[in-house]
């Protein structure tokens, strides 16, 4: 039986019930629902995750999102800032930690390039919200997915590696970004992307799929991205897409149209580098695109 399907009274309504000191049940009332604990990951301990899981709504499973964290790993900072989105749209908030050098090497950076030696985040990340839905009891065959900084380069990949597990996607101000541009290997384009990853780009499935881009208009400053010869993931085209965030996520905006793709696109006035203030854009679109979803399935 899974927390969501549990009887009434037991932990997924968070009602009273035939003996409400118990502690099974109060355990999982404070630590699977609401805003959960940390929760490793089965599929592979060395990354974990936290949720928010709003209350039961009478027939009605919540969908999910994804927000992944950037280069600081603060993943239960923005749980907490999606909470209040997911208890007013049923909205189930999974919130993925993978740590700063995993292997043991000090690399920050491993997760946003999607393959780190023998690691494959995007199977990562799947095994995970596969775990989720496993343990809460709905469907989680497709969900939203927002990733700013170095979540932005991460959800920019991953949306070019499994678009079929998506509903929508919001892609912020990513420092690099890898262009649908089959004429360029990755992560600058797509052309070698079936050889590397063992996955065929698929434009007709990405046009599927609603497409935010946000980038605050002063986020400008270049010292944290500008790729240099010699750096861990430097090679040619590095740079070309431009020179700061918001020349770099407009030239993704322009290959991702070329391919056939709408992208809703939200430069932000007067907000420089910071995830925190771009937030409420991002919970609007995903607020829109539930609202069709949820009319689509009737």
């Amino acid at each position: 039986m899974t927390l969501l399907d549990a009887p009434p009274g037991g932990p997924a309504g968070a009602q009273a019930s035939a003996n409400p000191g118990a502690p099974q049940d109060r355990g999982r009332q404070i630590y699977d629902l609401g805003h959960t604990t940390v929760f490793a990951s089965r599929h592979d301990p060395r990354f974990s995750y936290c949720l928010y899981v709003p209350p039961p709504v009478e027939g009605a499973a919540p969908d999910l999102a994804v927000v992944m964290h950037g280069t600081g790993r603060a993943f239960m900072a923005y749980r907490d800032a999606f909470a209040d989105f997911g208890r007013w749209n049923n909205c189930a908030i999974l919130c993925p930690l993978f740590p700063a050098g995993v292997r043991g090497d000090g690399n920050r950076d491993g997760f946003k390039y999607m393959q780190e030696a023998d690691i494959r985040y995007d199977e990562v990340l799947l095994s995970i919200v596969d775990e989720v839905g496993e343990r809460y009891g709905f469907d989680v065959s497709r969900f939203a997915l927002f990733g700013y900084s170095g979540g932005g380069h991460f959800a920019n990949r991953f949306f070019l590696l499994r678009p079929q597990r998506l509903w929508a996607v919001s892609i912020g101000a990513p420092g690099s970004v890898t262009l649908f541009d089959p004429t360029r290997d990755w992560w600058v384009g797509v052309r070698d992307m079936k050889a590397r990853f063992g996955i065929e780009a698929d434009p007709a499935a990405m046009a599927s799929v609603p497409v935010q881009m946000v980038v605050g208009a002063a986020d400008l400053e270049t010292w944290e991205i500008t790729h240099r010869e010699g750096g861990r993931h430097w090679m040619p085209g590095a740079n070309d897409a431009g020179r700061t965030r918001p020349e770099r996520l407009d030239s993704l905006r322009r290959s991702f149209e070329a391919a056939g793709m709408q992208v809703r696109f939200d430069l932000v006035p007067n907000v420089p580098h910071d995830g925190n203030k771009v937030v409420g854009h991002v919970q609007d679109f995903f607020a829109d695109m539930l609202k069709r979803r949820r009319a689509a399935r009737g």
